[in-house]
């Protein structure tokens, strides 16, 4: 029925009607304030009855606006969106998109709980995701993509950007703890000569993986857009 909250839908999905003629808070303070949470505590410790205290109003108040932690939780990953939606396209698609998946990497670790947070069973379709698709989605369709290669081209500079950021925030290993593990991959070198001599546990170059991986990807990208007599054998 037009007006109701339908269970399971995400917060930008809903149609509702006003359940307060004069609401205390707005979407904008909520997410602000779950993100300051989020910051300090992670996503562990979220609960209404926190972001209600935190915002200085009662739990109730909370409900008016939202129905359950799932729509903190896209309130919040949409605001971190919108910290790292570009506004401005050059005639350089490459650096446009490697300027882009930085920022929002960059924001990702500024945010760890963020990072550790998949796109989840409901559409990400709040206005900071969407202008941050629009902005790469643009760039690759400037640049001369198809219809076809920029959806597969923007999930998967979407996944290296996630898979960097939620790895990097995810790994709690030590300087010590590497070398152990890597003086333990050594003693085993018959088994794994590549990775003792890529000495794989001692890596933790996070950000230079990164830009080189992306680079790899831009890089196939480009080759798509070159007339096949063009290239390269």
């Amino acid at each position: 029925m037009a007006g109701q909250v339908r269970p399971g839908k995400g917060v930008w999905l809903r149609t509702t009607s006003p359940r307060h003629h004069n609401p205390p808070l707005s979407l904008t303070r909520i997410a602000t304030a779950a993100v300051e949470l989020l910051d300090r505590d992670g996503v562990g410790q979220l609960t209404m009855r926190r972001l209600a205290e935190h915002l200085g109003v009662g739990t109730t108040t909370l409900y008016w606006h939202l129905d359950t932690k799932d729509d903190v939780l896209d309130l919040a990953v949409d605001t971190v969106f919108a910290e790292s939606a570009p506004e401005q396209h050059s005639d350089d698609w490459r650096a446009d998109i490697t300027a882009q998946l930085t920022d929002w990497r960059e924001t990702l670790l500024r945010h760890p709980w963020s990072a550790a947070l998949p796109l989840r069973q409901r559409p990400a379709v709040g206005p900071g995701f969407l202008s941050w698709m629009e902005f790469l989605q643009a760039a690759l369709t400037r640049a001369g993509f198809s219809h076809r290669d920029v959806a597969a081209a923007s999930w998967v500079l979407y996944s290296h950007v996630q898979g960097s950021a939620g790895s990097q925030t995810a790994l709690r290993w030590s300087a010590e703890e590497r070398q152990e593990g890597q003086r333990l991959l050594d003693d085993q070198r018959d088994l794994y000569p590549t990775l003792v001599a890529q000495q794989h546990l001692l890596d933790d170059d996070w950000a230079g993986n990164f830009q080189l991986g992306l680079a790899y990807v831009l890089d196939g990208l480009a080759a798509r857009l070159r007339p096949p007599g063009n290239q390269a054998r």
